[in-house]
């Protein structure tokens, strides 16, 4: 018997831009759904500053794009909508990539995320 090895997504800086978009498309509404079961999510706000920010490394944002691709993705290991389970394999890429670019998340990207946590709907005030 053959066994198959999945296909890796190589992520690399020409397919930042669009992982980037669907990222910013769906983050909001994916924070507000997890801002309850996920206890880091000022750093998951924070590292979403940080990916938005051109002076991050492009190593850090890359890192971070693939993580919150993830996070937003619909299709996870464990589906989102199963109450106390469904962000507990976001949560634990999430806190992956966080430990790895720590250094790359500014005090700046961590004020923007506690004012953007602020609201009641954890939207960003524009």
């Amino acid at each position: 018997m053959v066994k198959r090895i999945a296909d890796i997504e190589i992520l690399g800086p020409e397919d930042a831009e669009k992982k980037e978009a669907s990222i910013k498309a769906r983050f909001w509404p994916t924070v507000k759904k997890a801002l309850r079961q996920i206890p880091f999510m000022d750093e998951v706000v924070a590292a979403y500053y940080a990916m938005l920010d051109p002076a991050t490394p492009m190593r850090s944002r890359l890192i971070i794009i693939g993580a919150l691709a993830y996070f937003v993705s619909p299709f996870d290991v464990i589906p989102d909508f199963i109450v106390g389970l469904g962000f507990l394999d976001d949560a634990s890429v999430l806190a992956a990539a966080l430990a790895t670019v720590r250094s790359s998340i500014t005090d700046e990207h961590r004020q923007a995320a506690r004012e953007a946590l602020k609201g009641e709907d954890a939207k960003p005030k524009s």
